[in-house]
């Protein structure tokens, strides 16, 4: 696999992450860990996470140089 196309699969990954933690967030999806219940903030923070990660696997496919 080269770089170029290691970073465009790593950010669609991440995307796909982050679309999940923004679905649940939309549509107030509770999460429940054993008896715990995980509240929202949680998840806005992975979304943000997800998405720089997202921005910078595209920017390191960008400017890849082939191998």
């Amino acid at each position: 696999m080269t770089p170029k196309q290691y970073g465009y699969v790593a950010s669609v990954v991440f995307a796909l992450v982050g679309a999940g933690h923004l679905w649940r967030i939309l549509a107030g999806w509770s999460v429940m860990i054993g008896a715990q219940s995980v509240p929202m903030w949680p998840s806005w923070v992975a979304l943000v996470v997800a998405g720089l990660l997202s921005w910078q696997g595209c920017a390191i496919a960008r400017h890849a140089v082939r191998v």
